[in-house]
């Protein structure tokens, strides 16, 4: 009984012996397995930085209105009777817009014509009896003064008529009629706007300390939001105060519009060019990080070769022996002379030189189209990170594709492909 129990208790201790070595080796083999594994290098686009020419600038949002703009308006009181435009109809100088009733305006022009001639023959027959000299001077005076007053209300009368007939005051597009037929308007009623849409003014505001790089006749471009600015225009005036209160200073543009892309009210961007610069170190603006710390970029460089090549002091070890073991020197030159124990030539990817990142603080300056400047930090033919930086961290090993470059459009690379 006793020597089955003790066979037992044996086997027992064996087993829970085997599996506690077991957990052992294996947590130690994972352990292991875990500190010499290199986590997979990460894939980045990157580019060569290297001296640009650069064209600085001024830029701003603006608002454009027509050079020649105003909302018609009538001058008298009056009964619609014929609207002569259409919406968005062009129209000439002077031409007809809008008549008014003028029926009891034309018959009084009439009466006052008529009593015109009349008085005007009276003074005619007054300077003929004066001629004869059997009229008197105060006769003459009279019948002067009477054609005089007649001819004004003539000319009163003709003014009122004109007022009913509301003409453009100038060549360009007129809009919606605001007015219908019948209606009664009253002095200073809107009927429509007029906006000739030839040439476009653009009014935007700057700050102060932009304001010594402007002046008259400065080319400027201007778009209209979607990134592009293809409208060229010239600075027309600058205004000599600046606004106390937001310390910003108004300038006006005119720009030609011969297609009427422009529309008067509509939002712009402007950008005023600057005379253009060489040798400039310029980035991405997807390549630049900002932190607390201050702003960055990844800069890829090759691993030291202590790193790749860790091994190498103690290849070189055996060498320093034979000097004092000529048995040695013989039992190692044996290897070498075996085919066989020749090392395997490294792959295409063994090949490559290992990329590390270098975490590199910059100093940015302008930007300009999806560019940023920079002032110190790198140097030419540094190689820099454009795109992944978010998982990305100093000293990590890194493996470059270029396939897609994150400053253009993916529709545009897309396209390209």
């Amino acid at each position: 009984m006793i020597k089955r129990f003790i066979i037992a208790f044996i086997l027992l201790v064996l087993v829970c012996g085997g599996i506690v070595g077991f957990n052992l080796f294996r947590d130690n083999a994972m352990q292991q397995f875990f500190a010499t594994m290199k986590p997979p290098a990460a894939t980045v686009s990157t580019m060569i930085v290297k001296p640009t020419e650069w064209t600085p600038g001024v830029e701003a949002i603006g608002t454009v209105s027509a050079v020649r703009g105003v909302d018609l308006t009538v001058e008298t009181a009056g009964i619609v009777k014929d609207i002569l435009f259409h919406a968005n109809q062009k129209v000439e100088a002077n031409a007809g817009l809008l008549q008014l009733d003028d029926a009891a305006e034309r018959a009084d022009l009439d009466a006052t014509k008529a009593q015109a001639a009349l008085d005007q023959t009276a003074l005619t027959r007054a300077l003929e009896l004066q001629k004869r000299d059997v009229g008197s001077e105060s006769t003459l005076d009279s019948a002067r003064a009477a054609a005089l007053a007649s001819a004004s209300r003539v000319n009163r009368l003709q003014a009122v008529l004109e007022q009913k007939l509301l003409t453009a005051p100038f060549s360009g597009t007129i809009g919606i009629p605001r007015i219908d037929l019948g209606q009664y308007l009253s002095p200073g009623t809107s009927v429509a706007t007029l906006q000739d849409l030839e040439t476009m003014r653009a009014d935007f505001s700057v700050p102060e300390q932009q304001l010594p790089l402007l002046k008259i006749g400065q080319t400027l471009r201007l778009g209209i939001g979607n990134g592009e600015l293809p409208f060229a225009g010239t600075i027309r005036g600058i205004d000599p105060k600046i606004n106390p209160t937001s310390r910003m200073v108004t300038v006006r543009a005119e720009v030609a519009n011969p297609e009427g892309k422009l529309t008067p009210g509509q939002f712009v961007q402007v950008r005023v060019e600057l005379p253009e610069e060489n040798n400039v170190l310029t980035v991405p603006q997807t390549a630049l990080t900002s932190s607390l710390y201050g702003d960055f970029v990844y800069v890829v460089r090759p691993a030291k070769p202590a790193a790749a090549n860790g091994a190498a002091p103690a290849a070189a070890e055996p060498e320093e022996k034979p000097a004092t073991d000529p048995a040695a020197e013989a039992s190692a030159a044996k290897p070498e002379e075996k085919p066989a124990a020749a090392p395997a030539e490294p792959t295409a990817e063994e090949q490559k030189p290992q990329l590390v990142l270098a975490q590199v603080f910059v100093k940015p300056g302008r930007r300009n189209a999806g560019l940023v400047e920079i002032l110190d930090g790198i140097a030419p033919g540094d190689e820099v990170v454009t795109a992944g930086q978010n998982r990305l961290s100093n000293g990590m090993s890194v493996a470059v594709d270029n396939t897609i470059d994150p400053t253009k459009p993916a529709n545009q690379q897309a396209a390209q492909k």
